[in-house]
């Protein structure tokens, strides 16, 4: 293809016109674009305590962190404003921790699922140090493992059991003889 196909049809481009020689523009590195995003996290506003929940949509300032990246991974920084008092919050990209970090104007909120996270980061940690240096425990925690698995295979096979008799069960007949029932109970009655 030759460079006039790929540019607008609308004007006339001479078959001497090299788009190699348009001059580029300079454009500063801290650049800010306006984006549109939703709140990463739970946030308070410190200014006047209005509650910034996850999910809330923002136009937001965006510009990349000068210095700072993560394994070659820019890191962007967003400006928000408060939906109440208008005061800036600021927060940026972690991608070390695949999350958002707070730098100014709020403070984050609670959040249950990173401690849980956590705790069990440690959990695993404190186990894989103990069978280090007690090669008994290593054996205990084996056969706690099979013995979980076995409680759970168990508990599913139940569960099928349950369904598969669930599933075999014809309402319609059960209901026709029910019915049936019904209709010999009155029968009797009346005699």
């Amino acid at each position: 293809l030759e460079p006039a196909n790929l540019l607008s049809p609308q004007k006339y481009y001479p078959p001497d016109f090299d788009p190699a020689k348009i001059p580029k523009l300079k454009l500063p590195k801290d650049r800010q674009y306006v984006v549109r995003l939703m709140a990463p996290f739970n946030m308070r506003c410190k200014t006047c305590g209005e509650y910034i929940y996850k999910g809330k949509k923002f136009n937001a300032r965006k510009e990349t962190v000068q210095n700072e990246s993560y394994l070659g991974l820019p890191i962007f920084r967003f400006y928000i404003k408060c939906t109440r008092c208008l005061a800036e919050i600021t927060f940026k990209t972690d991608p070390e921790n695949t999350d958002y970090t707070m730098e100014h104007g709020a403070t984050r909120n609670f959040q249950a699922e990173k401690l849980l996270e956590e705790e069990e980061k440690r959990m695993q940690k404190e186990r894989e140090e103990e069978e280090l240096n007690n090669p008994m425990k290593v054996l205990e925690n084996r056969t706690k493992d099979s013995k979980l698995e076995m409680e759970v295979l168990e508990n599913l096979q139940e569960l099928k059991e349950l369904n598969q008799r669930q599933a075999n069960v014809d309402f319609e007949a059960m209901l026709k003889q029910y019915k049936e029932l019904e209709e010999e109970q009155r029968r009797r009655e009346q005699e």
